[in-house]
């Protein structure tokens, strides 16, 4: 009779299970319990009670709408999605993404870069999802793009920071050590990679995620990565 709702966003290591699959797969728990709670929402703005959304998603609608009627408030608004996987990827995959923002910032790309890199980022993901689960949906929502961009953009995006120190020429290690927060993205990129690798020939092709773990896990310099990575873009 359990009912999990989770913020977490990732795989966890030790299973490569996204956190939905692994409550399902160690704890029992049904599928049609498990849900998922993701979208643009930094807490240090609901901290200000800045207008934010989150995006409730689960199989069953009911059970969405009653922890979307929980959550909301004057500042908090919340829809709701039968996208549970493609939800929990997307969540796992923006923190890549910012980590990539990151580093082109520290590198000194600019803006105009900035964009090109999140426009390929968001195809990029639709791509990843699809191969993981195929269902219809609409990329360009809050729980996919709009969480993408404020991850990549927002000055509260510890993701974007590392990668930023990472572009800057700090080590991994060095990065993690001078910030108080844990970056995600890391975790993640190994995650993403190798689940992509085990797909083998139906892999889906991700330039950038390959880059950001060709950086934090293969030592690669990042300026070199990134100027292959740009003829890889458009």
């Amino acid at each position: 009779d359990k009912i999990v709702f989770s913020a977490i966003k990732g795989i966890v290591p030790e299973t490569s299970l996204i956190v939905g699959d692994h409550f399902n797969t160690y704890y029992k728990v049904p599928f049609n319990n498990i849900g998922v709670i993701s979208g643009p929402c930094h807490a240090e703005e609901v901290a200000l009670e800045r207008l934010s959304y989150l995006t409730i998603a689960s199989a069953d609608d009911e059970k969405a709408k009653l922890v979307a009627n929980v959550l909301s408030s004057d500042y908090i608004k919340c829809t709701t999605s039968d996208d549970v996987l493609g939800t929990e990827y997307a969540a796992m995959l923006k923190n890549i993404y910012a980590v990539a923002a990151g580093i082109a910032h520290g590198l000194g790309y600019g803006d105009n870069f900035q964009s090109v890199l999140m426009s390929n980022a968001i195809r990029e993901m639709k791509k990843y999802v699809k191969k993981v689960h195929k269902m219809k949906r609409d990329i360009n929502d809050s729980a996919y793009l709009g969480d993408l961009l404020v991850t990549g953009y927002s000055i509260f995006s510890r993701n974007r920071l590392f990668g930023t120190m990472i572009g800057k020429g700090y080590t991994v290690r060095s990065a993690q050590l001078e910030m108080s927060m844990i970056a995600e993205g890391y975790y993640a990129t190994k995650s993403a990679y190798n689940l992509n690798q085990q797909k083998g020939k139906k892999k889906a092709k991700t330039p950038i995620i390959d880059a950001v773990y060709n950086i934090l896990y293969e030592n690669k310099d990042p300026k070199k990565i990134f100027k292959k990575l740009t003829e890889k873009l458009d």
